[in-house]
């Protein structure tokens, strides 16, 4: 089964998207489906989001945030429950200062700082582990897709 929205090949068992997160499930008859197009000149005003490039987290399942994503910083990016956290999820089960995305020069790693749950990386607990594109991330009830080179717009 193909993503309608990437078009990332998946199994065909398969709900969402490996990749971007985007569900693979058809409508239900009589469900209506809106979609968002931004017209040219607001895109050329700049009235719009920043383009995300590159590595990024894109919320699969969790909290009602299905489609939210964070870049990926340079150098080190904190995941928690902290307001001040680089990724913030409000949940109690995501510790305070849970986990941490590294980029380094072999890539993006993802290190648990002593989380009381745990930092899973496709369904496996990690203490460290080297990320690749489409790799689950689960942290407390979150299920986020890490996607390598991630391009909006």
């Amino acid at each position: 089964m193909y993503c309608p929205q990437c078009g990332h090949h998946n199994r065909e068992v398969a709900r969402f998207c490996g990749r971007c997160g985007a569900s693979l499930l058809e409508p239900a008859e009589g469900e209506t489906t809106m979609t968002f197009q931004p017209d040219v000149d607001a895109a050329e005003t700049g009235q719009l989001d920043a383009v995300a490039e590159g590595p990024t987290l894109v919320v699969r399942l969790g909290a009602g945030r299905t489609g939210d994503h964070f870049a990926v910083n340079e150098g080190r990016t904190l995941i928690g429950r902290s307001p001040d956290s680089d990724v913030f999820l409000d949940d109690v089960t995501v510790s305070r200062e849970h986990a941490a995305l590294e980029r380094r020069a072999d890539g993006v790693h993802v290190i648990d700082l002593g989380s009381l749950n745990g930092t899973y990386v496709n369904r496996h607990r990690v203490e460290h582990a080297h990320l690749s594109d489409g790799d689950e991330v689960q942290i407390g009830k979150y299920r986020l897709t890490f996607i390598d080179n991630f391009v909006e717009g």
